[in-house]
């Protein structure tokens, strides 16, 4: 073999394992894009469809809410038949006795408290509401109340169903540290479904977010 046959050869082993390692580290590049692109394209922790265990519990919040609020609308009925069974007694006792009922309802009547948007905690103003309140509760233990959870037209419809319930809830378990029996207080939530101000706007939201207060007369026996 001459020599310059063998630089011949030399120069071309180079070059081929030149070639090869170009398309080595082509590959690597290319596999590792691949990875990147792949990694890239995983869904982030709790993003993409919602699981079955998701569903079936806000299935359970909608089912409770039903519930809820056919007991309630049943209860609402019973308290209106009372209502008029009630006036009919007032009317045979007379005009003072129409006075006192209303004076009676009047002090009952409980203002609506507002909540913080996304809370079912009680602001100050709510606790001060609910404090001045409770003690004409607690003298005419006759009469029993429902309490409704409202919230603005922000979120879910099961989200708010269930904020609505908390925020009931919360001014239920106030009035019975005040000292009003449980078994005399209902709550239900209707969450955005009734807003008191159907704006859309903070203005609005902020009158939406709130428990309502609604008395019910005693059932005459």
């Amino acid at each position: 073999m001459t020599k310059r046959r063998l630089c011949t050869e030399l120069t071309a082993l180079v070059l081929c394992l030149a070639v090869l390692g170009t398309i080595g580290c082509g590959k690597k590049g290319e596999i590792r894009n691949r990875l990147l692109v792949s990694e890239g394209q995983k869904p982030a922790a709790g993003a993409g469809a919602e699981t079955a265990e998701e569903r079936e519990a806000k299935e359970r919040v909608l089912q409770r809410q039903r519930e809820l609020r056919e007991q309630t609308l049943r209860e609402q009925a019973m308290g209106k038949g009372a209502g008029r069974t009630g006036a009919e007694a007032v009317d045979k006792a007379g005009k003072g006795g129409a006075a006192q009922e209303a004076a009676i309802l009047k002090e009952l009547q409980i203002p609506d408290i507002p909540f913080e948007y996304d809370r079912y905690s009680l602001t100050p103003e709510a606790q001060e509401i609910l404090k001045s309140h409770a003690p004409a509760f607690v003298k005419y233990k006759e009469y029993r109340l429902v309490i409704e959870g409202h919230c603005d037209e922000r979120g879910t419809v099961e989200y708010n169903l269930a904020l609505g319930e908390e925020r009931a809830a919360q001014a239920a378990k106030y009035l019975v540290n005040l000292g009003v029996e449980r078994e005399r207080i209902k709550t239900i939530s209707y969450g955005k479904e009734k807003p008191l101000d159907p704006g859309h706007g903070e203005a609005a939201w902020a009158k939406n977010r709130r428990a309502h207060f609604v008395v019910f007369p005693p059932i005459l026996k």
